[in-house]
């Protein structure tokens, strides 16, 4: 990864761009576990100080300004998109998309084995979508309504619902970050799906294991079979319920499996759910867009219900798109003014050997994630930074989209401030902090990439096909 430097500027040294990285983890720190505050503020500060780094190491503020706004740029994309979600998320409860899902589902779901059909159903739906973010928004919303109703904590069904998007997201072919983490490593896609599988199959064994056993320890206490039978006749009396409200939530996963955008394929979800309002639910013009910008308000009389159907909106996303902005701008900054790659450039010094390398690929897209707050210019970071030094240790470019697919694509919800943690705080109504203990999948899958880069298993160099075709010959 090369920084453009331009005329009279210099680059960052290494104290300087962690002199801003500093600035920013504290502030945030301090605001939101000290004080329990908004992270905004405490993040526009961290842009002051970047700023002020930048200006030290003689950027003009032309070009500081120029980092701000292409930050923002890339987030224009989810932001649209976070738009539609919350818009979605409304008028799906307002046309009983979200009812219907939720008042099937007791019924199916066994809470002895709900967390893990949760992660296997979540992990289908985005395996089929190639989408994370369409996955949470859909059957996802509808999970969180379940598993409230049959008596799981709210951060324990949200850990589920990521673990299996997570999962179909790496592992998908459909999935946009599945091909872009080895279009920039140098591989083609499905050498990639498969050098993934070794790792992304013990991380999803694992949470597997772990989500059957706190299911079947859930069970003993969890949904009340009277508790479930007044959520169920609450819905049945305020909503029509019938299996045509599942026709929306079918439709997204059609367009989205043929390879339909994101934008127009959410589009689609909502036209359709309009029409069911309106038809089936009789919703009037000021109804329907009273819920698509303020979201759905529930009036049931009952206070569990009307918490889980009092949501969505486009004013929902506010917060989060405010988040998202202030987020971009400072890690716009860093990358611009070369911050970033100073960062970098002192972490592979200290990658001596091969295992030390994937670690410090790993870490890099975590910490990418921390810095510029969004997975797909983390997955850039970690793959323009190392590609050379993976050629020139002779190991195969897999080894390289593996690692940063295995963390940059799965941590991003992690991180509060992060485009897909704020995201997915804001779709799935539970705090980042909150539900991260819970995402077994995404914070297992460094773990154990970092297992095998160390142990070197599955390691593949770059001359093994070369040496078994030599050895071929020889026979012959």
């Amino acid at each position: 990864m090369n920084a453009d430097i331009p005329a009279g500027a210099r680059m960052p040294y290494f104290w300087e761009s962690i002199i801003s990285l500093v600035s920013l983890v504290i502030g945030i720190s301090v605001s939101i576990v000290v004080y329990g505050l908004d992270p905004q503020i405490p993040m526009l500060m961290g842009v002051v100080v970047a700023s002020l780094v930048a200006m030290r190491c003689k950027f003009s503020w032309s070009v500081i300004q120029n980092g701000m706004v292409s930050g923002i740029t890339n987030a224009l994309p989810a932001t649209i998109i976070l738009i539609l979600v919350g818009i979605l998320i409304g008028v799906w409860i307002l046309a009983g998309v979200v009812p219907t899902l939720i008042y099937y589902g007791l019924n199916v779901l066994s809470p002895s084995f709900f967390l893990p059909a949760t992660v296997i159903i979540c992990a289908i739906t985005s395996l089929a979508t190639g989408t994370s973010w369409g996955t949470t928004g859909t059957i996802g919303v509808a999970l969180m309504g379940i598993g409230s109703g049959l008596g799981f904590p709210l951060p324990l069904v949200a850990g589920a619902v990521l673990s299996g998007a997570y999962f179909g997201d790496k592992m998908s072919p459909l999935s946009d970050t599945t091909n872009m983490a080895p279009a920039l490593a140098g591989t083609d896609l499905f050498t990639h799906i498969k050098h993934m599988s070794y790792t992304t199959g013990v991380s999803f064994i694992l949470t597997l294991i772990i989500e059957t056993v706190l299911s079947l320890q859930y069970a003993g206490t969890a949904g009340n079979i009277e508790r479930i039978e007044t959520i169920r006749t609450l819905l049945d009396e305020h909503f029509t319920i019938n299996i045509v409200m599942l026709l929306p939530p079918l439709l997204v996963m059609f367009v989205s499996y043929r390879q339909m955008p994101a934008i127009p394929g959410i589009t689609i979800g909502i036209l359709t759910a309009v029409i069911i309002a309106v038809g089936l639910q009789g919703a009037g013009y000021e109804t329907l867009i009273n819920a698509a910008f303020a979201g759905f308000e529930g009036a049931t009389g009952n206070e569990d219900v009307d918490a889980l159907l009092t949501r969505g909106g486009m004013d929902s996303m506010m917060y989060t798109i405010s988040l998202v902005f202030t987020a971009m701008m400072f890690g716009g900054i860093m990358e611009r003014t070369g911050q970033l790659k100073a960062i970098a450039d002192k972490v592979l010094t200290l990658a001596k050997s091969n295992g030390s390398l994937i670690v410090s690929t790993v870490l890099t897209c975590i910490g990418s994630n921390m810095i510029l707050c969004d997975q797909y210019m983390s997955i850039v970071m970690g793959a323009r930074t190392y590609a050379q030094a993976y050629r020139d240790r002779g190991l195969a470019p897999e080894n390289l989209s593996r690692a940063v697919e295995d963390s940059a694509t799965v941590t991003a919800n992690l991180v509060p401030w992060n485009s897909g943690g704020a995201y997915q705080a804001a779709t799935l109504g539970v705090a980042t902090i909150a539900y991260l203990p819970f995402a077994f999948f995404c914070w297992l899958s460094p773990l154990v990439t970092i297992l095998f880069g160390v142990m070197g298993w599955t390691i593949k160099r770059i001359d093994e096909p070369a040496e078994a075709e030599v050895k071929e010959v020889e026979k012959d």
